[in-house]
């Protein structure tokens, strides 16, 4: 059961669109212009310029359900915020809501010691500094973490870091001022006690930005995707997360909420999309009708407006869960949010570039760069192919009976030869 929006988010719902419609709809155009002319190594103006609005207007840090840093908001109430945020690739960072600062103030607010939270918190949460997170390496299969090699070795009182990293978001950014990178302290603890999370300042020698990395050819929009080099880089022991061997503990908890707050933005970015391609569609004539009478595209349109049905439903569900009983016990809801959500937005996006035709693969309708996200989002925070494994293993446990409770319902199936016919 998913239960009714409270009267404080139906205000901010009203008050986020409301700014969306004043500010961030008439502004994409210029944000676009500026990503393009200016490169993904310098801050558009345009950002800026909002970002002091949202701030003013009390439309600041929604994602943070924590009340000492944010309005605290659940899941359940964010998740239209940040649905009505996803619409467009300009909203997010204006309201402080985007990746990678929101995973990486998570993981200050949840693991940092004070001292942490003062340096590095405080202003994230203020808007005053970007940061970056540091885990996929270009050399391993990343979507199984334990791959990851990159090596963080005690020496006194300093670690010393070494590694090369890449889709480290964020880190072209020129207010950029510090990275959670992610390594292995002991390669030979238990395979999960490897790995640990460490705070590294952008501006320590030994690490370089070495390039800013194109999604399908889009430079810096909408996370700025770099290679970053960390060589012998020197940080205080006291930068660690949570403790030597806690970076798996760190992730888990840092991806469960990133993975929801993704499928919420692709439901926006689909219902726009939709929109767009509806309205293309009644203004368009093509053998002597309107396109939008013609029978193909008044399935798709069907199928598309199911398919953003489900998701969001599913998404909600998983929501509800994760504020009843936890982001861990309702990993099966995010894995299939994670799966389900991404392939529809691919699939409602593809449906749209195909009726704009070939303006529909150029810059002017926002369709190529939508693709370019949803398409990414099929890999990030871990393929589909790992969710899809997980899920299938967890549904076999339930089936079996071997889950405990029987999973978020209580419900074990009484799996016997007998209950499936065989005898």
């Amino acid at each position: 059961m998913i239960p009714e929006k409270s009267a404080r988010a139906q205000e901010f719902e009203a008050r986020v669109s409301a700014f969306m419609e004043d500010h961030i709809y008439p502004s994409e155009e210029r944000f676009y212009r500026e990503s393009e002319d200016l490169g993904p190594w310098k801050v558009q103006p345009v950002v800026e310029e909002l970002k002091a609005k949202a701030k003013a207007a009390g439309l600041w840090n929604l994602f943070l359900p924590d009340h000492e840093f944010g309005p605290g908001l659940s899941n359940v109430e964010y998740a239209p915020l940040c649905e009505i945020m996803g619409r467009s690739h300009l909203a997010p960072e204006v309201f402080n809501c985007s990746a990678p600062d929101t995973g990486n103030m998570e993981v200050l607010a949840r693991y940092g010691t004070p001292e942490q939270q003062d340096r590095w918190l405080t202003p994230l949460l203020a808007g005053d500094i970007r940061s970056a997170f540091a885990m996929t390496e270009p050399d391993v299969a990343s979507s199984d973490a334990r791959n990851i090699e990159s090596a963080i070795r005690r020496d006194g009182d300093h670690y010393v870091i070494n590694g090369r990293k890449w889709y480290t978001t964020g880190a072209t950014d020129p207010r950029c001022k510090i990275m959670i990178f992610m390594g292995k302290t002991d390669p030979e603890a238990e395979t999960y006690r490897q790995q640990s999370m460490i705070l590294v300042p952008k501006d320590t020698p030994g690490v370089t930005v070495r390039r800013s990395l194109p999604v399908f050819g889009f430079y810096g929009v909408p996370d700025r995707a770099s290679e970053v080099t960390f060589e012998d880089v020197r940080v205080p022991v006291s930068n660690i997360l949570l403790g030597e061997g806690r970076g798996f503990e760190i992730a888990q908890g840092r991806l469960g909420p990133g993975r929801i707050h993704h499928c919420m933005r692709s439901i926006g970015l689909a219902e726009r999309t939709l929109s767009k391609m509806c309205l293309r569609m009644e203004r368009r004539v093509a053998f002597g009708r309107k396109v939008a009478e013609q029978s193909v595209w008044r399935e798709r349109v069907a199928e598309a407006r199911i398919m953003i049905e489900q998701s969001r439903l599913l998404t909600l569900r998983a929501a509800h869960l994760m504020d009843t009983i936890g982001n861990k016990e309702a990993k099966a809801e995010i894995a299939m949010i994670k799966i389900a959500v991404p392939n529809m937005l691919c699939k409602v996006v593809d449906w749209a570039i195909q009726a704009f035709g070939g303006g529909g693969t150029s810059n002017d309708f926002g369709l190529a760069s939508a693709y370019a996200t949803a398409r990414l989002l099929r890999l990030a925070d871990g393929p589909d192919e790992v969710h899809r494994d997980q899920l299938a293993r967890m549904e076999f446990r339930r089936q079996m009976g071997t889950n405990g409770a029987g999973g978020v319902d209580g419900w074990v199936p009484a799996v016997s030869d007998r209950a499936l016919g065989l005898v």
